[in-house]
């Protein structure tokens, strides 16, 4: 699961610094889609229990 942290630094880098999302990849280890999907989101995400 992203932690808070990752999911501030993906949008940082890429609204900030103007980064790649490959870029982005490429720094943290993590999948494009990881990266498209915490840019898409507009609050962090959370743990939630499995039913």
């Amino acid at each position: 699961m992203l932690s808070v942290e990752d999911w501030a630094e993906i949008r940082r880098l890429h609204r900030a610094e103007q980064m790649a999302i490959k870029a982005i990849c490429r720094r943290l280890g993590v999948s494009r889609n990881t990266v498209r999907k915490a840019l898409a989101s507009h609050e962090p995400p959370r743990y939630q229990r499995a039913a």
